[in-house]
């Protein structure tokens, strides 16, 4: 029978393959009788004998495993698991035989999931039978902790915890929390850790949910007792992290502030196995990520920022640890301490310019960094970005320790050929050391920057867009002529009207930003306008009649003014009528921001010492410029009212 069912194979090499195969004569008979044609009346008892002497020969025997699976056993096993009319033992027998087989190497994941083995055991999770449902689950989970496995084949979201929230997941596992059984209430506390993550609707349920007359805070806090097991301290801190983050628990609150903080920092403790420093830096990390108080309360607790140091002398001695697979897989996963470190630094100084200090006066800080930008795990590359990111908003650290280690080189080379993820983060870095202050900004415009740059405003990616702007914004910010003209041939006129037209609001304020950083100092002004003039005051006028909002107004209007500002430049504002127009317009708007930036422009038309002045005023004094003045001259706005006044100075003098 296993020849019938092999009919696609000739015979000579069928014969080859069951030897070579070497399969025992217990699985060989299963496996003749399980993959006979089950349309033959075959009575059930007997095929369930079949399965259960399958089950019993590849139980701890890989080599077993794989044999059945190049059988073709999975699809088969599949089959009988969902007809209706196996019986539930046989069908249970099935998903025990398919999760073991899950439990051999990732190869047979992999074929599992090529057999779409996972609707399968979802369709049985709708049988009424518990023992079937039971190894549906523990096949399933089987196949989910392997890395193998893709995650949204499940779970793809917050969609999902809302699904699981809205069928009464929280009302029917709080309950467990207080089981006699720690595996129990621990699955509980994971579920519930993994549901309030990142969503705000279950973490505002989660907080007033009542366990036998206790709030589920309450007992998570019990549960990060250090008399409990150290798994169930961090999967408590990490619900309690996730509740904090959606705002459904304050973050001055004490069960944050005294117990789940020092929680997380003791878990980074070099006493604590390797699994445990990692998730309790990351899980610390997302805590006080946006939080200045918590970021320096945990700059000062246990010496936090020395203790991370320790995250990348791992393993300090190879006495230190007796257990040699221990010692191999750490030694396989240390990298996974240095990604934790560097995202909880990140996390630490975000805000803070002495916590910033003190971690780049940390041991050897700034080579680990530069060292982690060039590592060959991508995760490692992210989190050392993320913290040189997060140095990189001071600006005392700018003019030194950024020099004194080149960072500027590194982070090139990274954003040469880098995914999105990195990308971004490497993009908004460079933003901060091309501030005119940052002694890198000279060696990175000399290293091909420009060219860099206006290719990731054409990206599709928005962040990349944003950042690749603002990078150009803060190279023009009082750059040399050649600098100015290099940023604009590279954009080209073409795409810095698509950056204009951009349905992002930030990615247009930064184009904007940029235009008023190119069109400063008067020969700059007047070159760039002799060349770029009619799409500039074509794109002004645009936005100026657009529905944007006031702050793109503003910005738009400002240009304008560096525009009057200009020798030459100005006349392109005085021969357009539209454009003078749209100024007089917004000089009598209801805004002052508008009004302010618009009566700039006027005051810059008019200025005395200017050559054409006269004819420039009298030109405004006819379209009742002079009116409005006096008008604005008396407004409660204190700015508004003297640049009214100045302007008018300027008809007097």
């Amino acid at each position: 029978m296993l020849i019938d069912y092999l009919t696609s194979i000739p015979r000579k090499s069928c014969k080859v393959s069951c030897a070579r195969l070497n399969l025992s004569s217990s699985i060989y008979c299963s496996t003749v009788h399980i993959f006979s044609k089950y349309t033959f009346k075959t009575a059930f008892c007997k095929v369930s004998n079949n399965v259960r002497d399958m089950k019993n020969a590849v139980i701890g025997n890989n080599k077993q495993k794989a044999n059945l699976i190049v059988l073709g056993a999975v699809p088969r096993l599949l089959y009988l698991l969902q007809q209706e009319t196996s019986s539930t033992e046989l069908r249970t027998e099935c998903a025990v035989v398919l999760g073991s087989l899950a439990m051999g190497t990732e190869n047979n994941v992999k074929s599992l999931l090529d057999c779409h083995i996972i609707p399968a055991l979802l369709q049985g999770l709708l049988s009424p039978d518990l023992k079937f449902i039971e190894a549906c689950l523990r096949c399933l989970r089987t196949i989910f902790i392997s890395p193998v496995t893709p995650e949204d084949l499940l779970y793809t979201g917050p969609d999902h915890q809302t699904i699981l929230f809205n069928h009464g997941a929280v009302q029917n596992i709080a309950h467990l929390l207080v089981s006699t059984s720690y595996k129990v209430r621990m699955q509980a506390l994971k579920c519930f850790s993994v549901l309030a993550f990142e969503n705000p609707q279950v973490s505002m349920t989660l907080v007033n949910v009542l366990v036998d007359g206790e709030l589920l805070p309450q007992i998570f806090v019990k549960m990060l007792q250090r008399d409990k097991p150290i798994e169930m301290q961090l999967t408590s801190a990490k619900c309690l992290t996730s509740m904090c983050r959606a705002g459904a628990i304050r973050t001055d609150d004490s069960c944050i502030v005294l117990k789940t903080l020092p929680c997380l920092v003791r878990m980074c403790s070099k006493d604590r196995l390797l699994e445990e420093r990692v998730e309790g830096a990351e899980t610390l990390a997302y805590l006080i990520e946006t939080d200045v108080e918590l970021q320096r309360i945990a700059s000062i607790t246990d010496h936090l920022i020395v203790m991370l140091a320790d995250y990348f002398k791992y393993p300090s001695s190879v006495s230190a640890i007796t257990d040699i697979k221990r010692l191999d897989h750490d030694l396989k996963h240390a990298h996974e301490l240095r990604q934790a470190a560097f995202k909880l630094y990140a996390s630490l100084g975000a805000n803070d310019e002495d916590i910033r200090k003190k971690i780049i006066e940390t041991e050897n800080m700034m080579d680990r960094i530069v060292n982690g930008l060039s590592e060959s795990s991508i995760k490692v590359r992210l989190a050392a970005v993320r913290c040189l990111h997060s140095l990189s908003r001071s600006v005392q650290q700018l003019r030194t320790s950024f020099q004194d280690h080149a960072v500027w080189k590194p982070l090139m080379k990274l954003l040469q050929n880098a995914p999105n993820e990195i990308l971004v983060v490497a993009s908004s870095t460079l933003c901060n050391l091309l501030l005119e202050f940052s002694p890198s900004k000279e060696p990175i415009l000399e290293s091909g920057a420009i060219e860099l740059l206006c290719s990731l405003t054409q990206s599709e990616n928005l962040a990349l867009r944003v950042n690749g702007i603002w990078a150009l914004m803060n190279m023009a910010f009082q750059a040399e002529q050649k600098i100015k003209s290099d940023i604009l041939r590279g954009l080209s006129t073409e795409q810095l009207f698509q950056l204009l037209s951009d349905s992002d609001v930030n990615v247009l304020m930064k184009t904007l930003g940029l235009l008023r950083n190119l069109l400063s100092t008067r020969p700059h002004i007047d070159h760039i306008m002799s060349t770029h003039g009619k799409q500039i005051m074509q794109a002004v006028t645009l936005i100026l009649e657009g529905e944007h909002n006031i702050e793109v107004k503003e910005q738009t209007l400002c240009i304008l003014a560096n525009i009057a500002d200009g020798t030459t430049a100005k006349e392109l504002i005085m021969t357009n009528d539209d454009i003078l127009q749209k100024i007089k317009y917004y000089m009598s708007h209801s805004n002052a921001k508008l009004q302010l930036a618009a009566t700039l422009c006027i005051s810059n038309l008019i200025w005395n010492e200017e050559e054409g002045s006269q004819e420039r005023q009298d030109k405004l004094r006819d379209m009742g410029i002079v009116d409005i003045l006096h008008k604005l001259s008396q407004s409660s706005d204190s700015n508004l009212c003297d640049r009214a006044k100045t302007a008018l100075q300027q008809y007097l003098a």
